[in-house]
């Protein structure tokens, strides 16, 4: 088998594995959605903990995968290995992983507060501009994966630090409820 051959088969692994593994996430979920315990909310907010860690640990490492890359020579092999990397971390963790968040956080939301405290407004706007920022991560896989042109070292060091910046925020916000 060619080098490319190969790795659509373990793409297709990985893609099945990563599948089977949202889907047995989803199957809990929902079997405890049904089940209605008397701590259900608590299953809510663990979930939604455990999605927001997957999601904020990719919003950590792809921009260090960019600045790696952007010293790749494109169509080398070493560039055609953060391709798929960069391209299975957004597809496989770190989408499926925001979507969890979202879903589950406005849930809580609504389950707990009625969308009510300014507190919580803002905690949503930063995860909205967090959610911008996946956005804009996701761009760049796109930009890499067709060798088009790329950023700088700088400029990926610098945006490696916005979501550290948001999570301190949010995590500030959720814990005093100043307002």
């Amino acid at each position: 088998m060619t080098g490319k051959a190969v790795d659509r088969v373990s793409g297709r692994k990985a893609a099945l594995r990563a599948g089977i593994a949202i889907a047995v996430f989803l199957g809990i979920l929902g079997a405890i959605y049904l089940a209605q315990p008397d701590n259900f909310f608590l299953w809510i907010k663990a979930f939604h903990i455990v999605a927001v860690i997957s999601w904020m640990a990719g919003l950590f490492y792809l921009p260090r995968l960019f600045i790696y890359h952007t010293d790749a020579l494109p169509g080398s092999e070493l560039s055609e290995t953060f391709k798929v990397m960069e391209r299975r971390l957004f597809n496989v963790i770190m989408r499926p992983a925001m979507v969890i968040t979202w879903l589950l956080g406005l849930d809580l939301a609504w389950s707990m507060y009625g969308f009510m405290g300014g507190w919580l407004h803002a905690k949503i706007l930063l995860v909205a501009i967090m959610t911008g920022f996946h956005e804009h991560l996701g761009r760049a896989v796109r930009d890499f994966e067709s060798d088009g042109p790329r950023k700088s070292v700088r400029y990926w060091r610098l945006a490696n630090e916005v979501p550290t910046i948001l999570m301190i925020l949010i995590v500030i916000l959720v814990v005093l409820k100043p307002f």
